[in-house]
């Protein structure tokens, strides 16, 4: 297998095959009784297709019948064939997010919670990927963050919002509400304006002041995003590219409207589980800064969980 690294800009697409079948063991997204919505194969950007390019691929144990993660890569640059986007899809009807605090961030004197992973919902664990921009830094990111009727930093109005709401759906929108979500919420974290809007790219990609400050100063990074489709599902993203970039992957997922989160080689991270004689985590992003236990040990950075759903909000074991 070829590797250029996340140090560098990123891997080299004669792996990306390679990668997912790894992560994701070739289980078909079709495979199981009782499938309802699929997401279409992505269409190519770069013809001909590669083994397995833009076909989703199932990335967690099937419930009734069906796997609700599914996993795919793509050449996304038709100027550069080396460079891979990953891209994740999160049935909503079958999973429930949840966001928590990190050791560090967001900061707040506010009870953090174990910041990882809670031992007593591991048990149905599905997949875990990394929150927003850090609160403070030069990318001037961060915005609101609520959990669970606590807010550690109050919402602001015309941001891109991640949402869930306490009947289990999840939204991105363009934040209107007041400073802190209404009881129908049980989280809300914020992240610059949105960078998908109606299903086109939102306004002033090229400003790299807007969008995040780089290690290397240049406008190519590795980026990841997270944004809604048009059936409520979720779609993930990461890539070495630009914010123009990134907008262009999700769109060409399937979003409908999408916010950026975190930035820069060290914190893309989508993790899977297959729970074979235990947790069995792997990364489908091949980030080799970040482990595959990465969540389940504190971290200092806030991150997603996804869960198969059962009845009931998801909470956090504040302390």
């Amino acid at each position: 297998m070829v590797v250029r690294g996340f140090r560098a800009r990123h891997w080299s697409a004669v792996s990306f095959v390679l990668v997912l079948s790894a992560a994701t063991g070739l289980a078909s997204a079709a495979e199981g009784p009782g499938s309802l919505y699929r997401p279409p194969p992505i269409r190519l950007v770069i013809s001909p297709r590669l083994l397995g390019e833009g076909v989703w691929r199932a990335a967690a144990k099937p419930i009734a019948g069906r796997s609700p993660v599914l996993v795919t890569t793509f050449r996304s640059d038709a100027g550069d064939p080396s460079v891979v986007a990953y891209v994740a899809w999160i049935d909503h009807t079958r999973t429930q997010l949840a966001l928590y605090p990190g050791s560090s961030q967001p900061p707040s004197t506010l009870p953090r919670g174990p910041a990882e992973i809670p031992n007593g919902e591991r048990w149905r664990l599905l997949a875990a990927f990394n929150g927003g921009f850090k609160y403070g830094s030069h990318s001037g990111g961060g915005g609101g963050f609520a959990v669970n009727g606590r807010t550690y930093a109050l919402l602001q109005p015309g941001l891109g919002t991640l949402l869930a709401y306490r009947n289990g759906n999840v939204d991105v929108v363009s934040w209107e509400g007041s400073s802190t979500p209404g009881k129908r919420v049980t989280f809300a974290r914020q992240d610059l304006p949105l960078l998908v809007q109606t299903g086109r790219p939102g306004t002033d990609l090229a400003s790299q002041a807007k969008w995040g400050w780089t290690l290397s100063g240049a406008d190519t990074t590795w980026r990841t995003g997270v944004g809604i489709e048009s059936h409520g599902n979720l779609i993930y993203a990461a890539a070495p590219t630009t914010a123009a970039g990134l907008a262009a992957i999700l769109i060409r997922a399937g979003a409908v409207r999408a916010i950026e989160l975190d930035i820069n080689p060290e914190w893309p991270t989508f993790n899977i589980y297959a729970h074979r004689h235990g947790l069995l985590p792997s990364k489908f992003v091949p980030n080799p800064q970040q482990a595959a236990t990465r969540y389940l040990r504190p971290d200092s950075r806030d991150f997603f969980a996804v869960y198969r759903r059962i009845p009931g909000a998801v909470t956090v074991p504040f302390r």
